[in-house]
Parts: C-alpha cells; structure tokens; sequence
C-alpha cells in the first residue's frame, strides 16, 4: 500500500459485502498481502523514548507494527479479527525469526476484550497498548474497544491511538467531509459508540471518549500529523492522522518489564 495504515476508508463495503465484521475483514484481506509492510510512522516516532516492554496492539493486520517493535526489544502480541490476517503475521514473523516469546498473534474479536476469558496472551498488563488505525466501515463498539484497551495498561505504560482524522482527498468522502461545518468538539457524534466511514475523530474526540481520570493518566501527545503520500493516480497528496499518546501515572512495579 501507499500509507503505513492498517484500515483505510476505501474499502467501504459494497452491496455485496458482508456487513458482519468477522466476514467482512476475512474478505478484506483475501488471498494476498494487502499492506505494504512498513512500520506506522506515528509508532515509531511515539516509542522512540519509551523504554521496551511488553505491548499490545489491537487490530494489528498482517503484523507490521508487532514486528518492527519485536525487532526493537519489545515482547509484542498482536491481536485481530481476520484469521487471514494472522496467519500472514505468523508467517513474517517466522520468516524474520521471530519466535512467539517475541512476536505472538492472536486471532480474535476485540469486543471480547474486557471478558475475564479472553485469550490467556489479551490479559495483560502491558507496558504499552497501541491502536492504530483502529477504524472500521462496518460495525465497531470502538469506544468500548478502547476502554477496555486502557484498563489493561499498567502503571507507567502508555497507550498510542493513531486513526485517521480526515479522509483522502482523491476521495468524494473528503469533500463532503471539508464541507461538513459541524463542530464536533460540541456534538456528540460518539453517541452510538461506532466508527463508520464518516467518524474521523480529532485528538479532542479520543480523549473525550476514553473519558480518562486525569488523577490517573497524563496526556502527553494529542494532535494531528500530516504525511505526504502517493495517491492511487500517482498524484502527491497529504494525509491528516490523529495522535493520541498517554501515560498511566505511576511506577510500574519490578516484575512488570
């Protein structure tokens, strides 16, 4: 692919799409590589300064994100509804040496990720939870998602929400969207909790939906980045991400690392 994420707004489904999600994705992903590989840029800016634990991250595609920070000292578990997707992850990760101690892959539906049986590897704590791109055109309780995502980050970790904040501009979703004079930092349009193609959350809107204690957590990004890319038609073009990065408060404990 042409960007570093993982879910783009051009795959809306079609008519013939399944609309249920677990269906949808495994037909998103298919039979060949979809992404181009290449680490999301935001992460690896964000983790530059962060000292290598264990870490989490939530609809992690063919595994990209969890390899590049294996590579990089970090005992990372990347979790995702497409089963094609996790196999293609497994199969990067042995071919980069990368045992299951290093780079572990777990199919399943993020929803679940509050439920007290849920995979033994989604228990956590972890020392940072990442969450990039987490957007879906067909049904995603996202808000619930990411909650749940907090509650498993241990004192002094950090979790990193990376989403797209507006949608291409090669696309007729971006005209609309630049003609939209909503202001959405007093609208509540987290009201039914789901991200569809039009929900492009601004930094204001990630915080505002983890609701976070700030007795608990410090915010120490909240802002958009912009990226030059190549267009489908080979044009330059520039894409708006929003970044999100926070700290549970605290001192993790001796035996977390």
């Amino acid at each position: 692919m042409s960007t570093d994420a993982k879910h783009n707004h051009d795959h809306a489904p079609q008519a013939d799409t399944p609309q249920d999600p677990a269906a949808f994705w495994e037909s998103h992903y298919g039979d060949e590589q979809v992404w181009s590989g290449n680490v999301n840029a935001a992460l690896a800016d964000a983790v530059e300064h962060i000292i290598p634990g264990s870490v989490l991250d939530l609809g992690c595609g063919e595994g990209a994100d969890v390899l590049w920070l294996a590579q990089r000292g970090w005992r990372a578990v990347g979790v995702d509804i497409s089963q094609a997707a996790i196999v293609r992850a497994r199969a990067a990760a042995e071919a980069a040496d990368l045992g299951e101690d290093r780079a572990a892959f777990v199919r399943a539906d993020l929803t679940t990720l509050a439920d007290r049986d849920r995979n033994a590897s989604l228990t956590g704590p972890f020392d940072l939870v990442t969450a990039s791109f987490f957007q879906s055109p067909v049904a995603l309780d996202r808000q619930q998602v990411l909650r749940a995502a907090a509650d498993l980050v241990v004192a002094g970790g950090h979790l990193l929400i990376t989403s797209h904040a507006a949608p291409p501009p090669w696309t007729a979703e971006h005209t609309e969207h630049a003609g939209d004079t909503t202001d959405h930092h007093t609208t509540d349009h987290h009201a039914d909790h789901h991200s569809g193609p039009a929900e492009f959350p601004s930094p204001e809107d990630e915080l505002s939906a983890l609701a976070l204690d700030p007795h608990e957590w410090e915010t120490l990004t909240a802002g958009i980045r912009t990226r030059d890319v190549q267009a489908p038609d080979g044009a330059h073009a520039h894409l708006d991400d929003s970044v999100v990065l926070v700290r549970r408060r605290g001192i993790p404990a001796a035996d977390v690392r």
